[in-house]
Order: structure tokens, then sequence, then C-alpha cells
């Protein structure tokens, strides 16, 4: 090998370590595919993650998998065992880890449409007197975005544990996501169990009882972050952070949850604060390239400037995207415009190949 490409070797793993260093977790958040999306994604994961050095995703399946536990929550058409098995393979041949997610606490529901939980366990409900309408409309006056579940109702941890350690089983998976983003309704009065209650304490109580769960077999608990932020104080309002006053069960919970820090508007500061109160923290972009590159060089400067308890928390950035898998797809294999306002289009910017 001649000079000129020894100094070019080294100048390509001087970034690679630079790469890792900075985004040890370099991540994809996307939707279970369908069945009929599941070879064109595992393709996806073969040909586009590895040039990226992604080793993270995490997989909304909430109920798009056949369940044995609990059949009447599986959603038509959902994913068999068989077909989850050709994810995993893709995953593990590049030592990608797979962390699977089912939305608890929060999203029960979609604009005019009960999730399947719901649907099947209607006593689980923490508003049950709050009916869906056929419209949907935001604002309302019932203050409806999502329902919830009620955390306190006695039977509802034996079915969702249920279905946790099934898609735990199911992935092999080492870590659990929850979801637990935009809980508006905790604490209602129309719940005879929680009405009264302190809703960070509820909050607080959830959270804990899902990480103690996992961590009996030793697992490890990821959440969004947005519940566990002031609203008002930090100014980023109801969407990004807490208006409902369950920001203070951030000093209530394990320290070993890992927290997604997600906003996509602005490269917000406050990947900072879950270091600071001692949580493993990952940034969270979507649609805005710009912001994405922001919110990267402000991990790069954290983690540069901090002290090394601080910065050990930083652990990178996981993309968003809240579409379907296929239309995913075939955005990021469109003709590329960095001005386009686009999941796909910010993927391929934060994670160059």
């Amino acid at each position: 090998m001649n000079k000129t490409l020894l100094i070019i070797a080294a100048f390509c793993m001087s970034l690679f370590i630079n790469a890792q260093d900075i985004l040890p977790r370099r991540g994809l958040a996307i939707a279970a595919p369908n069945k009929e999306t599941v070879d064109r994604f595992v393709k996806f994961i073969n040909k586009e993650l590895p040039p990226r050095q992604i080793n993270t995703l995490i997989l909304r399946v909430d109920y798009n998998f056949q369940y044995q536990s609990h059949p009447k929550l599986r959603k038509e058409n959902s994913l068999s065992q068989d077909e989850v098995n050709k994810i995993v393979a893709a995953c593990q041949k590049h030592g990608i880890e797979i962390i699977p997610q089912i939305n608890l606490l929060g999203h029960q529901s979609w604009h005019s449409e009960l999730e399947m939980l719901l649907k099947v366990y209607p006593e689980f409900d923490e508003t049950p007197n709050i009916e869906l309408p056929e419209k949907y409309e935001w604002p309302n006056k019932d203050g409806l975005y999502c329902k919830s579940y009620c955390p306190l109702h006695p039977e509802v941890h034996k079915v969702v544990f249920e279905l946790v350690d099934e898609i735990m089983a199911a992935f092999q998976a080492n870590a659990f996501h929850a979801g637990m983003d935009e809980v508006f309704y905790i604490g209602h009065e129309d719940c005879l169990r929680c009405n009264g209650k302190d809703k960070a304490e509820l909050f607080a109580g959830e959270l804990t009882k899902i990480r103690n769960h996992l961590a009996e077999t030793n697992k490890k608990l990821w959440i969004w972050g947005d519940r566990l932020l002031d609203g008002k104080t930090t100014g980023l309002g109801m969407w990004e952070a807490s208006m409902n006053n369950t920001y203070g069960a951030i000093d209530m919970i394990p320290k070993d949850i890992t927290i997604c820090d997600w906003h996509y508007e602005k490269a917000e500061p406050t990947a900072a604060f879950f270091a600071l109160k001692g949580f493993d923290v990952v940034t969270s972009s979507w649609q805005k390239g710009a912001v994405a590159k922001a919110q990267l060089a402000f991990l790069e400067n954290l983690k540069k400037n901090a002290n090394a308890e601080t910065a050990g928390h930083i652990k990178g950035m996981v993309h968003t995207s809240w579409s379907s898998v296929s239309s995913f797809l075939d955005r990021f294999y469109a003709p590329f415009d960095q001005n386009k306002l686009d999941d796909a289009v910010c993927f391929r910017m934060l994670f160059g190949e």
C-alpha cells in the first residue's frame, strides 16, 4: 500500500473513531413494517444501515404482531414470528440492537379510533366518560389528544406485561421502549382510582413499575422524555414538555432509564439537563436537516466540554420517522433534496455514509 493510500485510510479511520466517540448510539426509530414490506425493509437494513454505522433500531410494534398471549389484541394482518425473524437476523448480522416499542400509558387512541388495548379492555380506560368524536379536531372541549389507560387499574399490568415479555422474546431484545410521551390524560377526574392523585407520582409510579418488571430479567427501559420536562419554566410548552405537572417524576424514578430527548423545531439543550440528572440520553431529530445538524453539534460540544460523568451520559442520536415504513423508503430512495422538509432526507443528512 503506497503512502497516499495509507494517509487516506488513516483519515477515514479517524472519522470513524470520532463518530463513534460522539455518537456511541446511532439509531433510527420507525414503525415496524407491515407484512408486505418486510422483505424491502430487510433489504434496507442490509444495504443502508451498516454504511451509516447505525447500531440501534427502535421498532414501534404496538399491536402489529401475532401475539400468542393475547390473540384478541393483534391487529389485522400483523407480523408473524417468521417475519420478525427475518428482521432480527438482518440486524444481528450487522450488530444492530433492536429495541421494540409498545406505547404504554398514553397513546391508547388516535383521533377517532381506539387502540387495541382499550378496544378489547374498555375497563382500563382512564377517561371512560369521554367519547371519541366522529370527526376529531384539536383543540377540543375535552382536551382529548390520545386516551390513556389507568395506571392504577388492578388488572392492566398483567395484560401489558405479558405483551412486553412476548415481544421482547420475539425480537430477542435486551431493552424495551415504552413510549410514555404526550400523556395528557393522567390523574383525571373521570377516574375513580386516579382522581386527586399527584400526577408526578402517578407518572413516576408507572415508569418505576415498568422498569422493575424489565429488571427482573435484566432488561432495560427506554422512553421519550417530554413528560419529564417542565413546559412552563423551559418555554417548551405542552407538546415537547409537560404542562400537567408530570415533570416532577424525574426526581422519583430509577436512573437506569434511557431518555430519548426529542425536539423537532430547534436544537433545545435539554440533553444536558437529563445528563446532569444522571440519565443516559439520546437526542432525537425528525424532519429538519438543519436542526438535526445543530443537535449533533450541541452534543459534540457537550461531550467535549463537560466533565467525564456528565459526558458519559450523552449517548448519541436516534432519528425518528412517524410514517409507515413503505412511505419512508419511497422518500429515502427518491431524488435527494436537502432543502426538503422530510424525515428520510433528514436521516440521510444526519447519518451520511
